[in-house]
């Protein structure tokens, strides 16, 4: 059996204060310490409940011409589009999916993000 240990995105190099803005003030996760020895090559790592995001500081182009994604699932989505919508985050519906509710935005660094909830 696998397990997911964690997953790790992309962000451009330098951008820390912007992902931890995103990551950490709106989205709400938590950021934890990196081992010492990968600090120097930057990016960090969050939180998300039982699970780890690792955002990997790389440089690259045209991240938001693709679709491969995180999706988080969430209680009361109609929270979150009020909630990025505060923000001035754009979001779209994607296709319909039986007792799925989910939107579609992009982070600060183009990255697709899903947000899901349960019906």
């Amino acid at each position: 059996m696998l397990i997911i240990d964690h997953v790790q995105i992309s962000i451009p190099k330098n951008s820390e204060p912007q992902a931890r803005q995103f990551y950490c003030q709106l989205l709400g996760f938590t950021e934890i310490e990196k081992p010492d020895n990968l600090k120097a090559g930057g990016g960090l790592w969050l939180e998300a409940g039982t699970q780890q995001i690792h955002l990997g500081a790389e440089d690259f182009e045209h991240r938001a011409n693709t679709k491969a994604h995180l999706a988080y699932r969430v209680e009361n989505l109609v929270s979150w589009r009020r909630k990025l919508q505060q923000a001035h985050i754009e979001f779209s519906a994607p296709v319909n999916i039986k007792n799925l509710d989910r939107i579609h935005f992009r982070d600060p660094f183009g990255n697709r993000i899903e947000l899901l909830e349960y019906l």
